[in-house]
């Protein structure tokens, strides 16, 4: 069994900047899914986004706590607490918490198919 949470050491050593708005840290990664890329949780504060961007994977934003717009492709919609977003592989997407709060959000990842033969 892993178990991790975001005091665990390793969990911790992770922090990165997540598009140029939001804090994250890879909660799970390949290591133990052998089906998905990884599974991160992500913090953005008020005002901030996670800048448009494009990537080679599917990927899931589910929101914990706060509300905000998201953009996937030309559709744009408020999102809040419990909200989850599916992005397609290649769709751009960019998500600005509009809340007076700090918005914190799960990220789920599936494999690249081009590089994973999937």
């Amino acid at each position: 069994m892993i178990r991790r949470n975001l005091e665990h050491p390793e969990v911790k050593m992770t922090r990165y900047l997540a598009h140029g708005g939001g804090i994250a840290h890879m909660i799970l990664t390949t290591q133990c899914l052998e089906t998905l890329m990884f599974l991160a949780h992500a913090s953005v504060p008020p005002g901030n986004k996670l800048l448009g961007h494009v990537d080679p994977m599917e990927e899931i934003y589910i929101i914990q706590k706060g509300r905000g717009q998201m953009q996937v492709g030309e559709e744009i919609c408020e999102v809040r607490s419990g909200d989850s977003i599916h992005i397609p592989i290649g769709q751009f997407h960019e998500l600005t918490n509009t809340g007076d709060e700090e918005m914190t959000l799960l990220v789920v990842a599936g494999l690249i198919p081009s590089v994973d033969g999937i």
